[in-house]
């Protein structure tokens, strides 16, 4: 099957917000060039996804591609997707030109292309990301990752994602629950069953994410302590957990924080990330007026992951 292919140009900050313009639009999957990823180092841990020699873009902005099949009504797409653009374009961060280019390809090239840009990663002394389809000796005391993210946002690679990692890291104790909002490739919840959760509780609402992040989880080993669930944020989830994590968006974490308390056990702690510098204010507001103590931070580049613990009745 072939597919119509959504290019839209933008910038770094805004790539998550695009992504879930093309997708809520009805993108079979997303791609997201961004040549910045490509060749700098972060942090002392971060490799680089490929040799600057071989391999490089062939445009200077983001690019997020999203796919559309050809029996869909594709006017009218564009037409919403052009509307959801233009909605956004008095927002106070840069979201580049926002240029829509349109072209028909093959399905095979766009399922595999991405995955050479996609290499072994180190997130920390501990951590380290792995493809499915590249090679790793592990070393001890090392927990591996093995994704093969399909068509799911979460290679582990964005600085949210990465952020949440380092954050479950620090603060995950050994028979540890933990609730996964939004799992999408299930990165996280494999990484917490590896650092000693008893279960996971992994949430979302795209039928697809399910399926890639349960196949992820059987090919880690971890699916006997993961159940994935498919269903609106917390509507599906009746336990308590030690841990609430959640890679998502700003306004989502916002709207999220007013039931968060509600499946989380006394003390418990909120990872939140996907928040932009634009709205970690707001954010922090919401979580102090929902019961929640804002205990540390981290930043990258123009992103935030917050730590809050559910304070004490």
């Amino acid at each position: 099957m072939d597919y119509n292919e959504v290019a839209v140009s933008t910038t770094t900050i805004a790539s998550d917000l695009i992504s879930n313009i093309l997708i809520q639009n009805g993108s079979k999957g997303v791609s997201i060039e961004d040549p910045a990823d490509l060749f700098v180092k972060n942090t002392p841990y971060d490799w680089d996804y490929a040799e600057k020699t071989t391999l490089k873009f062939d445009h200077e902005d983001v690019v997020i591609r999203g796919y559309y099949s050809l029996t869909e009504n594709f006017e009218e797409i564009i037409e919403n997707i052009q509307s959801d653009l233009d909605k956004i374009k008095n927002l106070e961060f840069d979201l580049g030109t926002l240029e829509i280019s349109i072209k028909e390809v093959k399905q095979s090239n766009w399922e595999n292309e991405w995955k050479k840009y996609f290499k072994i990663t180190r997130l920390s002394d501990k951590i380290v990301i792995k493809p499915e389809w590249e090679t790793y000796l592990a070393k001890d005391g090392e927990i591996v990752l093995e994704l093969d993210p399909g068509l799911a946002f979460g290679t582990g690679t964005h600085e949210t994602t990465k952020m949440c990692l380092l954050a479950l890291e620090k603060y995950l104790k050994k028979d540890d629950d933990v609730i996964d909002i939004g799992t999408g490739s299930g990165i996280l919840s494999i990484a917490s069953v590896k650092l000693g959760a008893k279960n996971v509780i992994a949430t979302d609402i795209d039928k697809l994410a399910i399926k890639v992040s349960t196949e992820n989880a059987q090919k880690n080993k971890a699916l006997d302590k993961i159940q994935v669930r498919y269903g609106d944020l917390t509507e599906i989830i009746h336990e308590k957990a030690d841990i609430v994590v959640a890679n998502i968006m700003a306004d989502i974490v916002a709207e999220l924080s007013k039931d968060v308390t509600n499946i989380m056990k006394d003390n418990a702690l909120f990872i939140s990330s996907g928040i932009i510098d634009e709205k970690v204010d707001f954010v922090k507001e919401n979580l102090e007026k929902n019961g929640l103590e804002l205990i540390d931070e981290y930043n990258e580049k123009h992103w935030h992951c917050l730590i809050a613990k559910k304070r004490a009745k």
